[in-house]
């Protein structure tokens, strides 16, 4: 309900009626079986216009459903690694990190130090630099070889010119299929003892 005795009214087809008194445009809208929507209530005297307001709202919820549509969503995706992972398993998983930076997600690589492991910080450094020099060419890291109790951290963040430059490479040039397990976390440590 419009409580203003004066407002300006502006047609269905965008043309400015001029200012009337709110019973009277009410009217108006009624006569041309419409709704009558303030518009911009700070004005003086506020803007009303006359329209279908029930289509501007379904029209208002079918483009941002369209919009949400193209939306990309970024996830976050781990890999774990130990320091007695063997080559094939680090290549494995690296290959899936790989896949994971094309796709456009980020990659949190963990090195976890079991037991006394922990004195080893050099060793798990060197497998750490050996997956920031494997992820270099399509990512560049948020953060390095970071300490969090007995995890060393690192983030990759995929770079969509890097991207661009490893598919000419590589020959990947269509979009990956989604993965049939696409959980956040990728860890395979049974494999590894």
């Amino acid at each position: 309900m419009i409580r203003d005795a004066e407002i300006r009214v502006i047609s269905a087809d965008g043309e400015d009626l001029g200012l009337m008194t709110s019973s009277a445009a009410l009217a108006l809208a009624e006569e041309k079986e419409l709704d009558l929507v303030e518009i911009a209530a700070a004005a003086q005297p506020p803007v009303c216009r006359i329209m279908d307001y029930g289509k501007f709202k379904y029209e208002k919820a079918k483009k941002a459903k369209e919009s949400k549509k193209k939306q990309v969503k970024v996830q976050n995706k781990e890999i774990k690694l130990h320091l007695k992972t063997d080559k094939h398993d680090y290549d494995f998983k690296m290959k899936h990190a790989v896949d994971f930076l094309i796709r456009g997600n980020r990659v949190k690589v963990t090195l976890v130090f079991r037991g006394r492991e922990i004195v080893y910080k050099d060793l798990g450094l060197a497998i750490m630099e050996r997956v920031d020099a494997d992820l270099s060419q399509l990512a560049s890291a948020e953060r390095k070889f970071v300490m969090e109790g007995r995890n060393m951290i690192s983030n990759y963040v995929s770079d969509k010119a890097k991207v661009k430059a490893y598919e000419k490479i590589h020959g990947v040039s269509k979009p990956l299929p989604p993965m049939e397990n696409d959980s956040d976390e990728f860890d395979e440590s049974d494999d590894e003892e």
